[in-house]
C-alpha cells in the first residue's frame, strides 16, 4: 500500500478552483488538493464539487466533514484541525504536516498515511510556515517514518528532484503549479536514478 501510496502523491498540486485543477492535472499532477482558508465546509463542498471528477487522487485541506461530503480520497490534517479519528474511520487518505522527524513519528503513530513535510525552501505561500529545514531537514523526516513524505516548501523545477533523492515518494506545489510538466518530469527522472 506504502508504494501505492507514494505513487498518487508524485506530484500534488494546491489548488483553490477547479480550472487550475484540471489544468493541473492536464500537465501530470497525480494529486490535487483543495486549500481554501477561512471558508466554511459548505463552500469547500460547494467549490470542490466538479474535483471528483478529476483522474487524480483528491485531497481536501483542513476539513475532513467536506472531504467526507464530497467522496475525496483524502484530507489533510494541520497541527490545529480536528477529526483525523473521523477521517481514519471514514476510509479517508490522511495526511499530516511535520517538520521534524520526532513530529513526523507522532503523527505517523496518530494514524497519518502520509507526511507532507517542510517548509524546505523559504515560501511567501504560507507566512506561518517557519524556517526552512533544507534537504537535510527533509532526508530526516524521510528516514525517520515508513510512510510517504511529500515535500513542501519552494519546490520547483529546479529541485524537485533533489527532494526525491532526500527520501521524498513525492513534492507539492503551490506557486509552481504553472511548472507542473516539467516537475512532474523532474520527479520522474530522479526515480529512475
Amino acid at each position: 500500500m506504502r508504494a501505492a501510496l507514494a505513487e498518487r502523491l508524485r506530484v500534488q498540486c494546491i489548488v483553490t478552483d477547479a480550472q487550475v485543477a484540471y489544468a493541473a492535472v492536464a500537465a501530470g499532477a497525480t494529486a490535487i488538493q483543495l486549500r481554501l482558508k477561512g471558508v466554511p465546509t459548505d463552500e469547500r463542498v460547494r467549490v470542490g464539487g466538479p474535483f471528483r471528477a478529476l483522474d487524480a487522487t483528491f485531497i481536501v485541506n483542513d476539513d475532513v466533514a467536506a472531504a467526507l461530503e464530497l467522496g475525496a480520497d483524502g484530507v489533510h490534517l494541520g497541527d490545529e484541525d480536528p477529526g483525523a479519528d473521523d477521517a481514519i474511520a471514514g476510509g479517508l487518505i490522511v495526511g499530516m504536516s511535520a517538520s521534524f522527524p520526532e513530529d513526523a513519528l507522532d503523527r505517523e503513530r496518530r494514524g497519518a498515511a502520509y507526511i507532507g513535510c517542510g517548509p524546505v525552501w523559504s515560501t511567501p505561500t504560507k507566512a506561518d510556515a517557519g524556517e526552512p529545514i533544507g534537504l537535510e531537514g527533509l532526508a530526516a523526516v524521510c528516514n525517520a517514518v515508513s510512510i510517504p513524505v511529500v515535500a513542501i516548501g519552494g519546490v520547483d523545477e529546479t529541485n524537485a528532484a533533489a527532494c526525491i533523492e532526500a527520501g521524498a515518494a513525492g513534492v507539492a506545489l503551490v506557486r509552481a503549479v504553472a511548472m507542473t510538466r516539467a516537475i512532474r518530469d523532474a520527479v520522474e527522472r530522479a526515480l529512475r536514478r
